[in-house]
């Protein structure tokens, strides 16, 4: 059973911005009257009237699992939950199948998660996986329906950022962790065609992006070799946006490069 007073202890209503709490068993509300039901599968959605971009499909989290489940990339995972230690309320903003939020978790007893995704199914796959874990559907590049100073950290691993909205929702003195591929990423099957190419300094830009509102923390590289059969070919080039694309010929590489950037920020007094 849901949590209701725990999911709502995270939420603002997405139409008036006032915080939510229980009104019955299924369902959240606001004082002024706005009500949003809860799934009974424990997360809500408040997209309101909906969104224009697409969230992952369940053959892309599929994919995701495979990747993830089989700890191909479980040395990202470490570098992220390193990066956030003692946090007690952690939003993932894109938090797909909740890999990367229950690392954190798992590092910090007692500590409980929200994971917000675009998509339902994310969102409803991460909900069953942890006992730790609230669920909210919601677009990251609208006003987020997340009550401010509401979390201790925010992760944002491979995920589109909403910054001003992250500095937001973060308490004060707490910590955002953004994860970013490198340019040499995958290189062995981007360069067979099998995957979309990553602009070069990617972990920069979000560093220059960042800088208004946040103080830089911490840069760590996360780089190794991956050993790779078909199923796992396969299933990096279809848990990400370049599944939404034609697929070149499967590329003929037995390894890969893992590359990329664990960065840190801390918010800035406004």
């Amino acid at each position: 059973m849901t949590d209701l007073t725990r999911l709502a202890s995270w939420l603002r209503c997405p139409v008036c911005g006032l915080d939510l709490e229980p009104v019955d068993r299924l369902t959240l509300g606001c004082a002024a009257g706005h009500r949003h039901d809860v799934n009974k599968r424990g997360y809500v959605s408040l997209l309101g009237g909906g969104s224009k971009f697409a969230g992952d499909t369940a053959e892309m989290l599929d994919a995701r699992d495979t990747v993830l489940e089989g700890g191909a990339y479980a040395p990202i995972a470490r570098a992220v939950a390193a990066a956030v230690p003692s946090a007690e309320r952690v939003l993932d903003a894109g938090a797909g199948t909740g890999y990367y939020l229950r690392a954190v978790l798992a590092a910090s007893p007692g500590a409980v998660g929200l994971a917000m995704d675009l998509s339902p199914a994310a969102v409803a796959r991460t909900v069953r996986s942890s006992p730790d874990v609230d669920g909210l559907v919601a677009d990251t590049w609208r006003p987020l329906p997340v009550r401010s100073h509401s979390a201790d950290a925010v992760l944002d691993v491979f995920a589109p950022r909403n910054l001003p909205e992250f500095h937001r929702v973060l308490r004060p003195g707490g910590t955002l962790a953004v994860v970013v591929p490198r340019a040499d990423h995958l290189a062995s099957l981007r360069a067979a065609g099998t995957m979309l190419d990553i602009p070069s300094d990617k972990a920069e830009d979000v560093i220059v992006a960042a800088e208004p509102l946040y103080a830089p923390l911490t840069r760590e590289h996360v780089s190794y070799e991956l050993a790779l059969d078909d199923a796992l070919r396969a299933a990096l080039a279809g848990m990400g946006p370049s599944a939404r694309h034609a697929a070149a010929a499967p590329a003929a590489t037995d390894t890969t490069t893992v590359s990329v950037d664990v960065l840190t920020f801390t918010g800035r007094t406004t």
